[in-house]
């Protein structure tokens, strides 16, 4: 069993589609083992999307992810990293297949609903960036 990281970004928290965004994933196999919702700080949004210094987007992205409050949580299962990515759908939601969350929930490349590890090792490291093994609950 794997486990990977989602956010829950704050557009899709504005828009009130938490409960249908989590049941995608329990009901797709996948089961959520932590899970907390806050409001990052810029400092913690910076530290966590450092991969994407360098680029363009990196601040407009920080100030999205502050812009309100997100709902982080730790996901288990078989391939729990690829199953979560093709919940999620492409990254541009209009490249996204029907049914996914981002051609669904999203309204922009940026604002697209949800975050995931795109990889195991990433996996590990984000699921630590957010959570202590004793907020972690697998089953």
């Amino acid at each position: 069993m794997q486990q990977t990281l989602s956010i829950i970004k704050p557009d899709a928290i504005e828009k009130n589609v938490i409960g249908k965004i989590l049941a995608r994933f329990e009901e797709n196999g996948l089961k959520i083992i932590a899970a907390k919702m806050l409001h990052l700080t810029e400092e913690k949004a910076k530290k966590f999307y450092m991969v994407h210094k360098e680029k363009p987007f990196y601040m407009d992205l920080v100030k999205f992810m502050t812009s309100g409050p997100v709902l982080v949580l730790a996901l288990q299962g078989k391939e729990a990293v690829k199953k979560c990515r093709e919940i999620m759908g492409a990254t541009n939601f209009k490249d996204a297949k029907e049914g996914t969350i981002r051609k669904d929930f999203a309204s922009s490349i940026e604002r697209n609903a949800v975050h995931g590890s795109d990889s195991l090792e990433n996996a590990k490291i984000e699921v630590s960036f957010f959570f202590n093994n004793n907020e972690i609950f697998p089953r």
